[in-house]
């Protein structure tokens, strides 16, 4: 049986079920495309999407015949639903595509999803409790604070959906930028994800969903830190849902901020200029949207 592990950088258990199906025993099938390619492929097949759901689809795309796609879960917002239900929307808009399976990104229901792919990938219960203790050591992947200061350099916090911000492709541009102009940039998908969820612990709003507290825990734990002059909140372009739910959360700072759209092959960074003069020279309170 071949079956296709969707890449992605934004994915923190990747490793996880690589090494998983690979214990498994089943064909593993990876992209054939670079990332810019499948970009594209996504872009001619939907254009109206967001760019991660383009990304997304060209890399499905890309893994050719296969029998099925394990594709890692994406943290939704509210009203969000290609996050909500991506593995269902897809088939529906473009035909001829594999099985895909959704797949969670971390805890609590990982081992026992885990365990239900795995007999239905192999149907050999023996092989699938052996693949679960062995791939068991990569679902807690290690990680640390990003440094938070750079020496000359003012400090702004980056949030922004995981399946943006943490893929180089799509985020790059937005990084080059930054850098250029002099500023030190933390992203929201380097914190730990224990703390960002601990904070979010702090939320008033009603059953928030999993991406409103990963937003919420990442703009609440840098916000409070003194060094960090302000939150730049970064959604993909036509994605909506996000847009709102972010500026919710820049109406709340006492910090500069902006909200930012980022689309595919950007090149105009105009208001990130007037963002910049704001965290430097101290100018202005909170957000503007963009």
């Amino acid at each position: 049986m071949k079956v296709g592990l969707l890449h992605s950088d934004a994915a923190r258990l990747g490793a996880y079920w690589k090494a998983y199906l690979k214990e498994l025993g089943v064909d593993l099938v990876t992209p054939t495309l670079p990332d810019a390619e499948a970009l594209q492929v996504g872009r001619d097949s939907l254009p109206g999407e967001s760019v991660n759901v383009q990304l997304a689809l060209g890399r499905i795309l890309g893994l050719g015949r296969v029998d099925a796609v394990l594709v890692p879960r994406w943290s939704a917002v509210n009203g969000d639903a290609w996050s909500e239900a991506l593995t269902e929307l897809l088939p529906r808009r473009i035909s001829g595509l594999p099985l895909l399976i959704p797949v969670p990104d971390g805890p609590p229901d990982l081992e026992n999803a885990a365990a239900e792919v795995g007999l239905r990938l192999s149907q050999n219960g023996g092989r699938v409790r052996l693949a679960l203790e062995r791939a068991r050591l990569l679902a807690s992947p290690r990680e640390e604070m990003p440094m938070l200061s750079r020496a000359g350099r003012a400090t702004v916090a980056v949030i922004g959906p995981r399946a943006l911000l943490a893929e180089p492709s799509l985020s790059a541009p937005l990084r080059a930028e930054l850098d250029r102009l002099g500023l030190h940039a933390v992203y929201s998908p380097d914190l730990p994800h224990g703390d960002v969820m601990k904070r979010a612990e702090r939320m008033e709003q009603p059953a928030p969903t999993a991406g409103e507290r990963e937003l919420f825990g990442a703009a609440s734990l840098l916000s409070g830190k003194g060094g960090v002059r302000g939150l730049l909140f970064v959604t993909s372009a036509r994605d909506g849902a996000t847009h709102a739910a972010l500026d919710r959360l820049a109406a709340r700072q006492h910090k500069p901020t902006l909200v930012l759209e980022l689309d595919a092959d950007q090149t105009d960074f105009t208001a990130l200029e007037a963002f910049r003069d704001r965290v430097t020279l101290g100018e202005g309170g909170a957000g503007e949207g963009a």
